[in-house]
């Protein structure tokens, strides 16, 4: 052998022995991490804190891919004892269309409330405790509608990403909607197919599934949002409902808040939700959650920010990594990402439907 072929072996051998040790280093990094997160979920969910064990039981059971974590530390008849909803029930169980008048020229509000929003989009950011949210109001509902990623939903059509459904809709604004199949995994199953009742521009698209929690929420052809504990395809026709989907809770309905979901055992999570004030201009909010500077929000946290802005119905809607706002600028024609969606994740999810807002009618 020449002394050419030891170098290259003795060279070889020096480099196989480095990336076995990087490798060794990585495998012990990811291994410490893990375990320290493991301690970390132990201490909480078996401390002295029982108000943190909740939180982090609640925000885990929340979503979709961490449901089973729970159980593992502290066993599902905790977990069951955790989840247990407050006995407190809405007064009814559909909205007052009576309690909003629509009103353009800003006869019950400020009058300078749109001056310098000639788009008639007000987006404005607000800070709790534990998260950051983003609170878009649209004054005219006539221009917001529900749009699908298909009109025919199928497992085997994906959903589509809002980013693109947007730009594929002409439309200004926009937020994630109702629920879908979610079963955890990353197939392109997964938002393919709403759960629950979705109507859009006026036709029944899909009435099949259960949402994981109770509530319907739409807007009749009067472009009043009507909120409801539940829907279904009859009494919505009946309502006249041009578009709509299923999640909830029911945040708030005739200016009532929904005390179950107040005062809920919930988790500090992504949000999204839907309102209308009694002058008719819509509310959409989206928290920012799972994020270093932004744990999230609650069902409580979500309300008292329709609360604050003046929502007599309101209604959660899919939230966790599904929870996005967009908006068009009206010079440029740039479409912007209002909220920070997980940073796990390079786009937004694949999903059925999204609130979406029409751009202004010229003249």
């Amino acid at each position: 052998m020449s002394k050419n072929d030891n170098r290259n072996n003795s060279k070889l051998a020096t480099a196989m022995c480095i990336l076995r040790r990087v490798l060794l280093s990585l495998v012990t990094l990811v291994l410490l991490v893990f375990i320290g997160l493991v301690l970390v979920c132990n201490l909480i969910f078996n401390g002295p804190s029982s108000t943190a064990r909740d939180r982090l039981t609640m925000s885990m059971r929340e979503s979709s891919g961490m449901k089973w974590c729970p159980a593992l530390f502290i066993g599902k008849d905790t977990v069951a004892e955790i989840e247990k909803t407050v006995n407190a029930e809405l007064p009814d169980d559909l909205s007052d269309n009576s309690q909003i008048k629509i009103d353009l020229n800003n006869n019950m509000g400020s009058s300078d409330e749109w001056a310098n929003h000639p788009d008639g989009i007000r987006i404005e950011r607000i800070s709790g405790s534990t998260y950051s949210a983003y609170v878009m109001i649209i004054r005219d509902p006539s221009r917001v509608y529900l749009a699908t990623s298909t009109e025919n939903f199928s497992t085997s059509i994906p959903g589509t990403r809002i980013n693109h459904q947007i730009e594929t809709e002409g439309a200004v604004a926009a937020i994630n909607a109702g629920a879908f199949l979610d079963d955890g995994t990353s197939g392109l199953h997964v938002g393919s197919v709403p759960q629950g009742l979705v109507i859009s521009k006026g036709k029944v698209r899909w009435n099949q599934g259960k949402p994981p929690e109770e509530g319907f929420v739409g807007f009749n052809e009067d472009n009043i949002l009507v909120v409801a504990k539940s829907m279904t395809a009859d009494k919505a026709i009946e309502l006249n409902i041009r578009d709509g989907c299923c999640f909830g809770p029911v945040l708030i309905m005739n200016g009532a808040v929904n005390e179950e979901a107040y005062n809920k055992n919930s988790g500090l999570n992504p949000r999204t939700a839907i309102g209308q004030r009694a002058d008719g201009a819509v509310i959409f909010v989206c928290i920012d959650g799972r994020q270093a500077s932004s744990l999230g929000g609650t069902y409580g946290d979500i309300t008292d920010i329709m609360v604050e802005f003046g929502a007599v119905n309101a209604c959660n809607l899919d939230g966790g990594s599904s929870t996005v706002m967009l908006h068009r600028d009206l010079t440029s024609g740039k479409v912007s990402m209002i909220n920070n969606y997980s940073l796990l994740q390079e786009e937004p999810r694949r999903m059925p439907t999204f609130y979406m807002v029409r751009p202004m009618k010229e003249g």
